[in-house]
């Protein structure tokens, strides 16, 4: 199974989304809470420094984008592969 790593904030509809449907299809995930800490926020920076908003998801240390980006991929088939489900 592939490794799932997924940069959250508090209160975040989008964050909720996202780490439902991972938790449907049975993935564990390693969520990054940077709602306090710039620390991980500059860390997520330095992974994809595009990123402006929550959630950012990594899938094998490849960025993937966030909640809709991880829906599409779903809708078209290409998230289970992703996975290594």
């Amino acid at each position: 199974m592939a490794k799932v790593e997924i940069y959250t904030k508090a209160f975040c509809g989008y964050c909720h989304r996202a780490k439902a449907l991972l938790k449907k299809k049975g993935v564990d995930f390693e969520e990054i809470d940077i709602t306090m800490d710039s620390a991980k926020r500059q860390e997520m920076l330095s992974r994809k420094p595009d990123a402006r908003t929550v959630p950012q998801i990594f899938i094998d240390d490849v960025a993937v984008g966030g909640s809709d980006d991880i829906h599409a991929l779903d809708r078209a088939g290409k998230l289970d592969p992703m996975l290594g489900l």
